[in-house]
């Protein structure tokens, strides 16, 4: 009841928006999980978990959150930021979790599970998942493991599907094992000493677990990224491809990393993203 009535308090205040924390009442005790809802006027089109990146470690909640949700919302789809749990900017620098477990897999996965489910529990239409960066992994591999129940360790057996719809995952960090790696989002994804583990490695390196039954991914990138090399998403459309995966691979020359959906980071290229996204989903039917 006190969840209900502070969405609804957020609902007067916001119009259009609530917030709530998605792990209330649950086995699962972290109140820094939020879900932050950005929704349409009439019936959405589809509804969008959105999972903003910063490396596992932190989370860029503007650009690829907010601005995000704001603008799918302006296009007639109900937008959810998910503010996931992540290692930390403490833990970056101090790399305590070599002594305590603090945040690392499979919690990040956890929250997004339970996100998806919510919303589907919620809204009879489609939900996909957008991700930026680390939060391109972070919805690449709710689109692989789906049918692994990881919220099974608080004692949650989802009555929904937790596959998403579509996945659009942008400028993702997608192995973990092979050398275009983003070392940085391996280690705040897996910890310090898990992510020297080869197993652990490939078991979330996407390009080693894409399924026939992956759902349809739209996937972008640029050439001159510098934070995570290019050859993450080249990696991904192959496997993609060789499963015979219905997806949209864009590469731009240039661009580089980070710009979500903030026209101040976007060049002439990345600017053109945000609507080929929504031509993509509508020749899909969403």
């Amino acid at each position: 009841m006190k969840r209900i009535l502070n969405i609804l308090l957020l609902m007067v205040c916001f119009p259009g928006m609530a917030q709530e924390r998605i792990w209330e009442g649950t086995a699962c005790h972290s109140r820094q999980v939020t879900m932050t809802a950005y929704l349409p006027e009439g019936t959405p089109k589809a509804a969008i978990v959105v999972c903003p990146g910063g490396s596992y470690h932190w989370l860029d909640m503007n650009s690829e959150g907010k601005k995000v949700a704001q603008w799918l919302c302006s296009e007639g789809y109900a937008a959810y930021v998910l503010r996931y749990r992540a290692a930390g900017k403490i833990e970056f620098v101090m790399k305590y979790r070599s002594l305590f477990r603090g945040n690392r897999h499979p919690d990040m996965i956890c929250d997004l599970q339970r996100a998806i489910q919510l919303v589907r529990e919620r809204y009879s239409g489609p939900v996909g998942a957008m991700g930026f960066s680390a939060g391109g992994h972070l919805v690449m591999s709710a689109g692989e493991y789906f049918d692994t129940n990881f919220l099974t360790r608080y004692g949650i057996e989802p009555s929904v599907s937790l596959r998403p719809d579509f996945v659009a995952s942008i400028y993702p960090v997608v192995t973990l094992s092979a050398p275009p790696v983003h070392k940085r989002s391996r280690l705040g994804l897996l910890g310090e000493w898990t992510a020297m583990n080869p197993s652990m490695r490939d078991s979330l390196s996407l390009e080693h677990h894409v399924k026939a039954d992956t759902p349809p991914v739209f996937l972008l990138n640029c050439v001159d990224d510098p934070i995570v090399d290019y050859r993450n998403s080249v990696l991904l459309d192959s496997a993609l491809t060789a499963k015979n995966v219905p997806h949209l691979y864009t590469q731009y020359e240039t661009g580089g990393h980070g710009f979500g959906a903030n026209p101040a980071k976007q060049d002439q290229n990345t600017r053109k993203w945000q609507q080929s996204f929504i031509k993509w989903l509508n020749d899909n039917g969403y």
